[in-house]
């Protein structure tokens, strides 16, 4: 991939590093599942363009920064392998009210270098994140919004940049309230989005974030344990728009709360409010000839 050419050369291979997990949340962020009537869609389509991001550094961060970044643009749509705009989901077990998949999540490296309250302390790698979601629908209409209950729980895993080590820093859970309405017109189609609902993890996942060892305590970082449980909330606005099928165009709007967390007293959070936002363009270049028929949300809707 592609990254941000930096004018100080010693700090390119780091940027290249940043910008490649940055990605992960852009494609992340740039869409929901959405559900679709039934249709006849391609097995599988190809595209690419640009995503540019607005995020802080990590929750609770003051400082922020903007991601300009190469966007690919891949819809697979498989009977158990499904790939959306939003991650890549194995289909465990569907009914017509419930799903169980394994779906995946990534966060951003933290580099202390840049200064800040954690200047001075070790870098943290990306972590990925792994597990099983299960989803149930409540509301759904031929016209109108579909409501889903998510109930994601997943290990976190902290990987090398250059896959030289790895370890396991605990558990994370994002419940949350599902709503997407589509909306479908001649060469177009509209896709509104909201997830809203509370984060949860364990004291290990806190730790690795917001925890200062007393080796690495200062007058203003005094030492601090952080324990396990609640982590705020976030509440996140999409919408995105299909152009003759060549074109697409989403967008995003999240604000994270970090009121009332767990570690809200730890000396590396600034801020417990935050708002993130992104904008992508992708062109349409390569579609399967072979169609399936899209009958349900999760088939990945245009």
């Amino acid at each position: 991939m592609n990254t941000l050419i930096h004018l100080v050369v010693e700090r390119h291979a780091d940027a290249f590093r940043r910008c490649r997990m940055r990605l992960s949340v852009a494609l992340l962020l740039l869409g929901l599942p959405g559900w679709s009537a039934a249709q006849d869609l391609p097995l599988w389509e190809l595209g690419a363009g640009l995503a540019v991001l607005n995020l802080p550094e990590y929750r609770g961060a003051s400082e922020r920064r903007n991601y300009y970044l190469p966007l690919p643009y891949v819809i697979y749509r498989g009977e158990v392998l499904r790939i959306d705009r939003q991650q890549v989901r194995g289909l465990l077990l569907q009914t017509e009210r419930v799903q169980l998949d394994i779906s995946a999540n990534a966060a951003t490296p933290v580099r202390s270098s840049d200064g800040g309250p954690r200047a001075g302390m070790p870098d943290l790698d990306p972590t990925l994140e792994i597990g099983p979601s299960v989803e149930l629908l409540l509301h759904q209409s031929a016209r109108g919004p579909r409501f889903t209950l998510n109930f994601p729980l997943r290990a976190a895993v902290a990987v090398a940049e250059d896959l030289s080590r790895w370890q396991g820093v605990g558990w994370v859970s994002q419940p949350h309230l599902g709503m997407d309405w589509l909306n479908t017109g001649p060469g177009r189609v509209w896709r509104f989005g909201l997830a809203a609902g509370p984060v949860f993890a364990d004291s290990k996942y806190h730790h690795y974030y917001y925890s200062v060892a007393p080796a690495l305590a200062t007058a203003a970082r005094p030492a601090y344990a952080a324990p396990g449980g609640y982590s705020g909330a976030r509440l996140t606005l999409t919408l995105s728009r299909r152009f003759k099928q060549d074109y697409w165009l989403g967008g995003f709007v999240r604000y994270d709360s970090l009121a009332g967390a767990a570690f809200r007293d730890s000396p590396l959070v600034e801020e417990r409010h935050a708002l993130m936002a992104g904008v992508g363009l992708a062109w349409i270049f390569a579609r399967s000839g072979r169609t399936v028929k899209a009958t349900d949300w999760s088939a990945g809707s245009p």
